[in-house]
């Protein structure tokens, strides 16, 4: 800091108590440790014609050539510091941008754009700022002086389009999401999904069992080696999905028999052998079909 600086901190510090008469005082302020200060990604839009069928937000992106991106999985704070944090690094990133133009002999007047992603939009925003829808599940926050996005990942349409933007989804919508995203996406990706998002257990045991029936045998030798050290650091998971794997055997058994002697299922006993979840049960359902004279006495 020069002089001049040192020189007006000093005349604020000595003459505002006394020009207010004490209503106001003068306080140099505390250090501000910014040794990092970094965004999660920045989008930067190379093609803005490409975007624009696309759904929303992307058709947003249009006017720029970068975005802000901040992510806010479950779990992560949405609370008015944790948001008050991503504007600093929107600002933080506009004065470099700014900065670097300076330091190309241009200039550069823009605004940089922020979308936060999160699963909700919290009350207090809605409360505090007003939110103008302008596409599924996505609202600028105004007032704003620059283009501030708020994409609510748990209201957003399963579309294939938004799946970068559905990831940060919470609760039953991130169920939801996850049994429709399966078999849309590689084998690894899911697993990384089963393995880094905050889903349901039965939905997680669900997708790697759905993962352990995969046709391709290369896709199977990669995958296996994955999926065995993620069952190995998760022995709770492994015994239930071995379980799981008994009763689905069981039920194969049972029905194998049954067609073999030729003893026909009614819709409403091969919901009952479906919805039985009970080794014990369907082992004694499958002695009685081999000696039953028909279905329903096998389901006695």
């Amino acid at each position: 800091m020069g002089q001049p600086d040192q020189f007006a901190k000093r005349t604020f510090a000595d003459a505002t108590e006394r020009i207010t008469g004490g209503a106001v005082a003068w306080q140099d302020p505390p250090e501000i440790g910014l040794v990092k200060v970094q965004g999660d990604g920045l989008l930067l839009v190379r093609h803005p014609e490409r975007i624009a069928a696309l759904p929303a937000p992307w058709p947003e992106a249009r006017m720029h050539e970068e975005i802000l991106v901040e992510l806010k999985m479950p779990g992560d704070h949405l609370d008015f510091t944790a948001v008050e944090r991503a504007l600093l690094r929107r600002q933080a990133r506009q004065v470099q941008r700014a900065e670097r133009a300076e330091n190309s002999a241009g200039v550069w007047l823009g605004q940089e754009p922020l979308w936060l992603v999160a699963p909700h939009v919290p009350d207090w925003l809605r409360a505090q700022r007003a939110l103008v829808a302008i596409g599924s599940a996505c609202y600028r926050v105004e007032p704003s002086p620059f283009p501030f996005l708020w994409i609510a990942a748990n209201e957003l349409p399963l579309r294939d389009e938004l799946v970068p933007f559905l990831v940060a989804r919470s609760g039953r919508a991130l169920d939801e999401f996850a049994r429709w995203v399966a078999p849309r996406m590689p084998l690894a990706w899911v697993l990384g999904m089963v393995r880094f998002t905050a889903m349901s257990s039965s939905v997680r045991e669900e997708l790697l069992w759905w993962v352990g029936k995969g046709e391709d045998p290369e896709v199977k030798a990669r995958e296996r080696e994955i999926l065995q050290a993620l069952l190995g650091a998760n022995p709770d998971v492994q015994q239930k999905l071995v379980e799981k794997g008994r009763v689905a055997e069981a039920r194969r058994a049972l029905r194998r028999v049954l067609a073999q002697r030729q003893l026909a299922l009614r819709p409403e006993e091969e919901a009952r052998i479906e919805g039985c979840a009970e080794l014990d049960v369907l082992e004694r359902w499958l002695e009685r079909a081999v000696t039953a004279e028909s279905a329903a006495d096998t389901l006695k």
